[in-house]
């Protein structure tokens, strides 16, 4: 049996979703909004990089964020999830690959993200080496139904496309 070689082109999918807890900082992509309540967990549960290093790490069959930055290890508590963005970028960049795009979706019942996504995109796009035109992010609430809706959690879906360089 004889294998095809690995495909120029790429796609990862990532996922994060978090409680939103009463004290904690709401600062998704790095963007910090005044609210009382953000996501708890033990690093600074930032969601959409969470969910972009997921995206990353899947693009390239290298796991999850779990994997690659256990929350068990004390190294990454309270850490600033921009650090797995970059260091998961290193190691794509070391096996020969490069994000060609970024496609975000913020799923948050309160506060409205709608005025941060420009802010959030930008961000992102220095994060990954990409043309702000090659990130887009877009926010969604639950209608009110679920626990989204709800206001409960706060959750984040990441799609990545990668090439050789």
């Amino acid at each position: 049996m004889t294998t095809s070689p690995l495909p120029e082109i790429r796609v990862g999918l990532g996922h994060d979703t978090h409680r939103l807890v009463e004290g904690r900082p709401l600062h998704p992509a790095g963007r910090r909004i005044e609210q009382d309540r953000g996501p708890g967990g033990p690093r600074d549960a930032d969601g959409v990089l969470h969910a972009v290093t997921d995206a990353l790490l899947g693009a390239v069959g290298l796991g999850d964020i779990g994997d690659a930055y256990p929350d068990t290890d004390p190294a990454y508590h309270g850490a600033d999830s921009s650090i797995f963005v970059t260091r998961t970028l290193e190691r794509l960049t070391q096996a020969g690959w490069r994000p060609v795009n970024l496609d975000v979706i913020i799923f948050a019942q309160d506060p409205k993200l709608g005025p941060h996504k420009r802010v959030m995109a930008q961000r992102l796009a220095e994060l990954l080496g990409l043309d702000p035109s090659a990130v887009n992010v877009k926010a969604k609430t639950g209608e009110r139904v679920g626990h989204i809706g709800r206001a409960e959690a706060i959750a984040c879906q990441a799609v990545v496309l990668i090439r050789r360089a």
